[in-house]
């Protein structure tokens, strides 16, 4: 099993892309801490992860705030004895609203959950990775933060902000024994849109211009599988990038 004995923490784990990511790392043999806004939810994925055999924890957790960030990392070491890997899985749309439409509110909102619950996660478990001279941390990006318009304003941002941060954790702790990377899925079946609310028109026009050539949407567990590659040594000289996930929709 590619990760054997490690300790994981997925956020935004009780569905889509983080889920199918917690119990693919369940099922090659890490302990996953499984964190979600939505605590019964989670525990669902622990007993479907438990069920077969595997090893989990729920944690109810908004990244969006420090206290709950301090309180899951410190509950995956205080049950399973540290923390091996990190994927920062849990994201919002913005409702493709433009700049020109955007308020403070969803601005600031947005950037709270996609890029400062990640720099906030990431903080936490540096200590306990330079400690082992050893960790591995996976951001799940964009399509959109690898180009201008797959969504509005505050989400591209965001995304972007993510790409560049996961560069420089990369490189910055490279000599630690520490590797940060990215995944940029393109269109997935998930229920992000869940968290979108009414688009906006304008926006929306827009960002859907380049649908016309996405040769087709991906599944959840076929972001899991990079995940996988990402987080096990098989990525080993893989550092400080991020790996688009999206049929080839970018390469356009």
């Amino acid at each position: 099993m590619k990760l054997n004995g490690k300790v994981a923490v997925v956020t935004g784990a009780a569905s889509g892309m983080g889920k199918a990511i917690a119990e693919l790392y369940a099922a090659e043999g890490a302990k996953v801490v499984v964190s979600d806004l939505r605590l019964e939810a989670a525990q669902a994925v622990v007993a479907e992860i438990e069920g077969k055999g595997g090893q989990a924890l729920a944690v109810a957790a908004n990244v969006a705030k420090e206290e709950d960030v301090q309180a899951l990392i410190d509950a995956a070491v205080e049950t399973f004895g540290t923390v091996d890997i990190l994927v920062n899985n849990a994201g919002i749309m913005d409702g493709f609203v433009p700049a020109g439409d955007l308020t403070d509110e969803l601005w600031e909102r947005v950037f709270a959950v996609n890029a400062t619950g990640p720099m906030r996660t990431v903080r936490k478990v540096l200590p306990i990775f330079l400690e082992k001279e050893s960790g591995v941390i996976v951001n799940i990006a964009s399509a959109g933060g690898l180009n201008g318009s797959r969504a509005g304003a505050a989400y591209t941002a965001s995304k972007h902000a993510v790409v560049g941060f996961t560069k420089n954790v990369g490189f910055q702790y490279a000599t630690k024994g520490i590797r940060c990377n990215g995944i940029a899925p393109g269109g997935v079946q998930t229920n992000i849109s869940a968290t979108m609310g009414q688009p906006n028109e304008f926006g929306m026009s827009r960002a859907m211009a380049g649908m016309g050539i996405n040769p087709r949407v991906g599944t959840a567990e076929e972001i899991a599988k990079v995940a996988l590659f990402l987080g096990s040594d098989e990525s080993s000289f893989v550092n400080g990038t991020v790996i688009a996930a999206d049929a080839g929709w970018t390469a356009y």
